[in-house]
This record gives structure tokens, C-alpha cells and sequence, in this order.
């Protein structure tokens, strides 16, 4: 069996990028592959919530294949891709004549999209998941989302992988925590990623200045690029505190080794897209501790393991409960980070998830020659 493999690869700036690259290197030992050949038995799609698979979207709508939904909410990437009328009628497509309506208006406040529930509250899935001949998952709210649009879909629900980690040493921790100014016995949190208004970065600051005037002896990297100038603008006043390190776009190398200089990661996201993030599983790879939105995204995870915090009004006064608890009680927070660090080596390891794939890949396959030579004794016995 020959598998097509399309999706976006480094040095594209995307998570699905990272994923995609450490699949392939695994996948490959597990059956062949072509990365972006339409010559294979069966193509495996990656398909984010962004513009950079535009073009996967539409090749795997018009030559069906196994899809990997790495975000479970299309309705941003469907907004940057369509026209008024083809959202509409998608939109239509999707939820039934009666939404039309709706359809209109939220194409006319789209701006707001980013942040405003309804729109992650429609996934927009029906399309993709119809089309395809399985749909690949990471976690049950994906697979909720996926037959929800098409019950009929066949779901397969693999581990969210951990690629191999870069291991700095004690001396390249030391060193970016000085140029960055942090002092050796600060607890520092870190916040990493595309800084969207989904991940409460708001929410983390405020909890933040709290604890500094409180005398807490914390500190806060902000590692990652700002997905709107309006957030960056709107954060920038409180970017600039005591105790707060900025660092724009991280590469490998320089991710791995912030990775290491932080003591605890906070990584909140609402509302969610039914995504599992990756940034959640290399932290816990690494044996840190990861404070994360309590959703069913989250749900495979051990409660000793990482730190949830509930969405909604006591979202706020969570965060700065645990927070406090981690920075005062470092032992504690080394103890999750283990528990994490263990989990995630049984459970995500680029083997585990590849032979998942595989077996995915196969059983599709398998299908799919027998309903070809079913075709062809239908065709015969005329």
C-alpha cells in the first residue's frame, strides 16, 4: 500500500507543519510513503483552520482520501475561502433552510469571529466529512463534532503525537533565562503559541499583575506571534509590566529551550475548535506542568497529570488559585510535570500514533479494493 501524504510541512510557521514532519518521519516505517502524490493507494489529508490548506481542502474534496481534522471548527477557514453567497449556500449546506438567516448575519459580523462563540459553535463539517472516506481525530469532542454533520462518516480517533524533543542543556537554560533578564529563582510561566483571543491571554495577565503586586516571586514568557494587530494593540500596555519576557516566533531549537526554562504552562483556550493542542502535548512530554481549559478536548488526559481550569465566570479566580499554589509549591509542580511526562511516552509517541495510522490507512484500503472489485462483477454480469 502506497499513501499519499499531503499537508503543509516545514518551514511553513504552523503547528500542523511540526505534527506533519514528525508523522512522516514515523509513518514511513510503517508503510510507503509519497508526500504529495497523487499516485498512491490512498491519500491522507491534513486540514487545519487556515489558508495554508486551501489547496488540500480542495483536492480532498474532489479526490476522496482518509482526512486528519486537526481542528474540529472549519466555519474561519470557510470565511477566508468563500464569497458571501458560497458561505451562505455552505452554511445552508450544512445547517438546514432555516439558517439562513443566520448564515447572513454571520457573514456580516464576521469581524468579530475569532472571539465570538457562534461561530466556533458551528463547525461547519458537513462537506469535508461526507466527502471523505474516514476522518481521522484526535480527541472524542473532534470525533463528537465530526458525526454530529455526518453520522454515517467513519471516525477514527488517533493519539495526538510527541515529536522527538530537542534536549538543551542545564547551560543553554541558564543562558536564555539571563539574556531574557529572568532571575534564577523566579517561577516562571509561559504562554506559547499563535496568540489568538481564544487562548485568555487577557485572562493571564490580569491574573499575573494580581500576583505581582501580591509579592509572588513569578515571572511570564509570552512566546509567539499575535494572529491580530487589534489584540496585540489592545495587550500592549500590559506587555510591558515588570516581570513579563516577549519573544516573537520561535523556531525549533529556540521553542525546545524556552520549553526547558519554563517551570509551569499555561495554555487556556476558549472557545475551543476542537483541536488537541500540540504545545499542551510537548510541554508534558518535557515534564511540565500545563494548566489547560477543562473541555472534553482535554478529557483523555489523567487529573494528576496537568491542571484544569473551568471556562466561564471562575475561569479567573482558577487560574490565579493554581497559579499561586504552583509558584509557592515548586516540588508540587515538579511532581504533575512527572506524571505528565510519563503519560504522554506511553500514549503519544510518534510509534504509537504512526501504527495507528497505518491501521487506519489500511483498513480504508482494504475497502476500498473490495468495493472496486464488487464494481467490477456488477460491470461483468451485464
Amino acid at each position: 500500500m502506497t499513501v499519499g501524504f499531503f499537508s503543509p510541512l516545514p518551514p511553513a510557521k504552523t503547528g500542523v507543519a511540526d505534527y506533519s514532519a514528525a508523522l512522516l518521519d514515523a509513518l514511513k516505517r510503517e508503510v510507503s510513503v509519497r508526500v504529495g502524490s497523487r499516485a498512491c493507494d490512498v491519500a491522507l489529508y491534513h486540514l487545519g483552520n487556515n489558508r495554508l490548506h486551501n489547496e488540500i481542502y480542495s483536492l480532498a474534496i474532489r479526490r476522496p482520501g482518509v482526512v486528519v481534522l486537526h481542528d474540529a471548527v472549519l466555519h474561519h477557514f470557510l470565511l477566508g475561502r468563500l464569497t458571501e453567497e458560497e458561505y451562505v449556500a455552505e452554511f445552508v449546506f450544512n445547517y438546514g433552510a432555516w439558517s439562513l438567516p443566520l448564515a447572513r448575519s454571520l457573514w456580516r459580523e464576521r469581524a468579530r469571529s475569532a472571539a465570538d462563540p457562534r461561530y466556533f459553535e458551528y463547525p461547519m463539517l458537513r462537506r469535508i466529512a461526507e466527502s471523505s472516506m474516514a476522518v481521522i481525530v484526535h480527541n472524542p469532542a473532534a470525533a463528537s463534532a465530526v458525526r454530529k454533520h455526518a453520522p454515517n462518516a467513519q471516525v477514527y480517533e488517533v493519539p495526538h503525537l510527541f515529536p522527538e524533543a530537542v534536549r538543551p542543556s542545564v547551560q543553554e537554560v541558564a543562558a536564555i533565562r539571563s539574556s531574557l533578564g529572568i532571575p534564577s529563582k523566579e517561577f516562571l510561566f509561559a504562554v506559547f503559541g499563535h496568540l489568538r483571543e481564544s487562548k485568555r491571554l487577557s485572562t493571564v495577565l490580569r491574573v499575573f499583575r494580581r500576583m505581582r503586586r501580591e509579592g509572588e516571586n513569578v515571572g511570564l514568557l509570552i512566546a509567539g506571534d499575535f494572529a491580530s494587530s487589534d489584540l496585540e494593540r489592545s495587550l500592549s500596555p500590559w506587555l510591558s509590566s515588570p516581570g513579563i519576557y516577549r519573544v516573537g516566533y520561535t523556531p525549533a531549537r529556540l521553542f525546545w529551550t524556552l520549553a526547558a526554562a519554563a517551570d509551569a504552562c499555561i495554555n487556556l483556550r476558549y472557545p475551543t475548535a476542537g483541536e488537541t493542542s500540540g504545545i499542551t502535548i510537548r510541554l508534558m512530554g518535557i515534564g511540565k506542568p500545563v494548566l489547560l481549559t477543562s473541555a472534553e478536548e482535554n478529557s483523555r488526559y489523567p487529573e494528576a497529570a496537568c491542571i484544569r481550569i473551568d471556562a466561564g465566570l471562575s475561569e479567573e479566580d482558577m487560574l490565579a488559585t493554581f497559579m499561586r499554589w504552583l509558584a509557592r509549591f515548586p516540588g508540587h509542580a515538579r511532581e504533575i510535570g512527572a506524571r505528565a511526562q510519563q503519560y504522554i511516552a506511553v500514549h503519544h509517541s510518534p510509534a504509537v500514533a504512526a501504527a495507528r495510522y497505518a491501521e487506519v490507512l489500511q483498513n480504508i484500503n482494504t475497502q476500498m479494493r473490495a468495493s472496486n472489485r464488487q464494481k467490477i462483477a456488477i460491470n461483468t454480469s451485464y
